[in-house]
């Protein structure tokens, strides 16, 4: 019900729209499902709207939704910005859209069919042929590589806006790797929780239906209704744009994400590498562009495809969503020729207009362009080449003669449209609303009945008023999108499948994901290992600072020392021998920290473990994102030199240490206890073995006075975490064989070496054997070597030293045999899980980054 308050909002914003406005109709009339939403606008209040839209912020941020912009210097993992009021549009209305989206995915996909088979609207002059044969979306190597079902195109994107007439004009189709689905369902998500008042007195449409569509539709398009269908999510990598969205669909529809790392093809099949073997693929869905999908027949210096793809597709042993080869519909000029296309194979009129197209490669059409160029908008034909529409009003009379020229010079790479006014939205700008253009992306699935429509989509509105900006690659925001209705729909939220139909009984983890598992595990404790010592470190550096002493500054300069061995940061403390550093250790440390160059740095250490958590964004649910993000905060203000500095480093370390800690138990409390988890838990138990016995022998190799000797054990037992253990169990002083004893052998203590080698043991005998081999392999025979020799020692003869060197050299035998066996495993895991994951493709090296369409 609208309040003089509301009806005064709407007056503030209608006062200023300059052009055609989706809050009214063609008569000028508020739309009643805008002037509810106002309302709910008003009852909220804008300040509170603006908090509102601050928390959307932090909530995308925690859950790292991202969008990755290209050439720009922070343009990597740029947040992805949603704007706080939807874009709404009634049922009513989108059922006739609907319908002319329908029509036009069943005009494409016959185009598609027939481009690449008959040919008959090339012989019948429908299309001129060198708008088929010239294009950059056309393959050759695609004419016979097509998938089972009756139809080719089976996921279609479309692009429109409002035109002046009312009507949504179509702008662009997207139909070889369509993005945004998974960014509409974040939007949904993120505004649902936070603003879930705006949809009072309004029925909104759900997205899940679609989804149910999607998983339906891809089993029926395997050809093989059998048991344990594999299905793999094909994503160029981390350096894609939109990776983020595709590892959130993934993990939404349960498949696997993989790289064309893990997939190969052997004997016309395409394969998953994964750490349980091959596995057979039958359906990948490809976001990849068409260019790059296979090395051997498409484009050869591409690292991001499969090599021998498109023959086996041809062999009808995998399903590709959708097939190479269908980027030839996403030709710019194609627009000009979709009205008497879809008269030829349909037989009926387009129901969504396009905007008004004129190809250059035509004689009329050059003469028409060349003479209005002042008035039109200019692009390329061909998609691929790197071109920003020209706006013909903008230019100077110089500059619509060279490009008259570039034109005439090749007049069939060129399109010129006609410059249409689109409408506007309310967004949140600031504190303020205000009208913003806006365009929606539209989602169709192929379905047993056709096409079926996303019940919304992903809308974009310009970041600038009066400029039509709707590519996220300039910076244009999203935006909710409702289908409004004045009932409810009976639709579960969930994914569900048609009875009879199963897929893969178990979740394939492939070897490229495996491998990053096992590093994030090695990173994190290297990281919370380093930062632990640090801080152990500091403690006495600034004790000694206030408290100095002889014996304190003996027992300083050993666990700085060991400081640079524990880094592998040399020369660092080791080889100082004028003692420069040693006198002035801060400096030194502040770089062990904060420099990301720097390998064994803390900085480096964070960034290591962050891409390896990135290359598996899939496997990690909310609340692992949201310590993620905070970790990530702590990596900017230890790199930042305003911020790091000798009175703020100890409590910087302290919340990094406590987000570390946080974060193992997460994962603790939520993963499964699968292959994910086991290859996660083996990294942090090697890399905790290696790290404590590299302070084992830096520390207590060697007897030292008896005051120093006790300060070294004291910070020894705090970095294993032991001391309060330790005076509980023995309330005596600290000797050396007391904390041998309990450091190596007392396997009750999460951070003894017994204990650890048991842990690494059970995640290693738990991992997939080779075949049917159920004999130790190396990696298990040498944790169990290391873990005998162990436990067969004796502390006391380990803590007996040379009275002339004072070095316990029986200590250090151990230890070293201890780390090299430890250290054998990583060479064994990566021989049997993570050895063929290393490039077998075209040997030209590669410059692309793993670019797809913008949307």
């Amino acid at each position: 019900m609208l309040t003089e308050n509301s009806i005064r909002l709407l007056q503030s914003y209608q006062k200023q729209i300059s052009s055609y406005d989706e809050i009214v109709d063609s008569k000028g009339q508020v739309k009643p499902v805008w002037a509810t939403l106002f309302a709910s606008i008003e009852k909220i209040g804008i300040q509170e709207m603006t908090n509102r839209k601050q928390e959307i912020v932090n909530t995308l941020r925690e859950i790292g939704a991202t969008y990755n912009v290209y050439e720009s210097p922070d343009g990597m993992n740029r947040p992805w910005q949603l704007d706080s009021i939807p874009f709404l549009i009634e049922q009513k209305e989108w059922q006739q859209i609907s319908r002319g989206l329908q029509q036009r995915a069943t005009l494409l996909d016959l185009m598609l069919k027939d481009i690449y088979g008959d040919g008959r609207l090339l012989k019948d002059g429908i299309l001129p042929p060198e708008l088929v044969y010239g294009n950059t979306g056309f393959y050759r190597a695609c004419h016979d590589a097509k998938i089972a079902g009756s139809k080719q195109l089976l996921v279609h994107a479309v692009d429109m806006a409002r035109g002046p007439d009312g009507r949504m004009w179509v702008l662009d189709n997207r139909t070889q790797a369509p993005s945004g689905s998974g960014y509409a369902l974040v939007n949904r998500s993120v505004v649902s929780k936070l603003l879930p008042e705006l949809a009072e007195g309004m029925y909104v449409s759900r997205l899940a239906p679609f989804f149910t569509t999607m998983q339906n539709t891809l089993i029926q398009a395997s050809g093989r209704l059998r048991d344990n269908l594999n299905i793999v999510y094909l994503t160029p990598g981390p350096n894609n744009e939109s990776y983020f969205e595709q590892a959130y669909l993934a993990s939404y529809l349960g498949y696997p994400l993989v790289q064309g790392d893990d997939l190969l093809v052997r004997d016309g099949y395409v394969w998953l590498k994964s750490i349980d073997g091959l596995e057979r693929v039958d359906v990948i869905i490809r976001r990849i562009d068409d260019e790059w999908c296979d090395p051997l027949e498409l484009r050869e210096d591409s690292r991001l495809g499969v090599p021998g793809l498109l023959h086996a597709i041809r062999m009808g042993n995998v399903t590709v969503v959708n097939p190479p080869g269908s980027s030839v519909l996403e030709n710019n000029a194609l627009h000009a020729f979709l009205p008497t296309t879809c008269r030829y194979l349909l037989g009926e009129d387009l129901i969504l207009p396009p905007i008004a197209t004129w190809w250059c490669g035509q004689t009329a059409e050059l003469n028409y362009v060349l003479e209005n160029l002042h008035k039109l908008i200019i692009k390329k034909a061909n998609r691929r080449q790197k071109f920003r529409s020209v706006y013909g009003r903008l230019l100077s009379r110089m500059q619509l003669q060279e490009l008259k020229k570039a034109i005439r010079e090749s007049p069939s790479e060129y399109i010129a449209q006609e410059e249409v006014s689109f409408s506007t939205t309310p967004s949140l700008i600031g504190d303020t609303i205000e009208p913003r253009y806006a365009a929606i992306r539209a989602y169709l699935i192929a379905s047993e009945n056709g096409y079926q429509v996303m019940q919304g989509g992903l809308t974009r509105s310009s970041p600038e008023k009066d400029r039509f900006v709707v590519s996220n690659q300039y910076g244009s925001i999203s935006k909710d999108t409702w289908i409004v209705s004045d009932r409810v729909e009976e639709v579960k939220e969930k994914i569900t499948l048609s009875a009879g139909i199963s897929i893969q009984k178990h979740t394939s983890l492939p070897s490229r994901s495996a491998e990053n598992l096992f590093w994030v595990g090695r990173y994190c404790e290297r990281t919370l290992s380093t930062t632990t010592f640090i801080g152990i470190t500091l403690d006495v550096l600034n004790g000694h600072r206030n408290f100095g002493g002889s014996t304190k500054s003996e027992h300083m300069e050993l666990l700085l020392r060991a400081l640079t061995h524990l880094t592998l940061t040399y020369p660092g403390f080791v080889e100082d021998e004028k003692g420069d550093i040693l006198k002035n250790p801060y400096p030194e440390i502040l770089d062990l920290i904060s420099n990301a160059q720097k390998t064994g740095t803390i900085a480096y250490n964070i960034q290591s473990f962050l891409m390896s958590i990135i290359a598996v964004r899939d496997k990690w649910n909310l609340e692992t994102w949201r310590i993620v993000d905070l970790i990530e905060n702590i990596l900017k203000k230890i790199k930042d030199p305003a911020t790091l500095n000798t009175n703020t480093v100890q409590q910087l370390l302290d919340k990094l240490q406590t987000r570390l800690f946080t974060f193992y138990g997460i994962l603790s409390e939520t993963m499964p206890r699968n292959n994910e988890y086991l290859l996660l838990e083996a990294g942090k138990q090697m890399e905790r073995i290696l790290l404590r016995i590299s302070i084992l022998r830096s520390t207590l190799v060697f007897k030292y006075e008896e005051s120093t000797e006790h300060e070294i054990l004291e910070a020894v037992l705090l970095y294993h975490h032991l001391l309060v253990n330790y005076r509980m169990m023995y309330r005596a002083q600290l000797t050396v064989e007391a904390t041998l004893d309990m450091i190596l052998l007392e396997e009750t203590l999460p951070y003894s070496l017994v204990y650890q080698l048991n842990a690494l043991s059970v995640c290693l005998g738990n991992l997939p054997r080779a075949g049917q081999n159920t004999r130790l392999n190396q990696a298990q025979k040498a944790v169990l070597e290391a873990s005998a020799l162990v436990k067969l020692s004796d502390i006391a003869q380990l803590s007996k030293y040379d009275s002339e060197s004072f070095y316990r050299e029986d200590l250090d035998k151990l230890l070293s045999e201890v780390s090299r066996l430890i250290s054998s495993v990583s060479v064994t895991l990566t021989s049997l899980y993570f050895s063929h994951t290393i490039m077998q493709h075209s040997f030209i090296q590669s410059s692309d980054n793993g670019k797809a369409h913008e949307i």
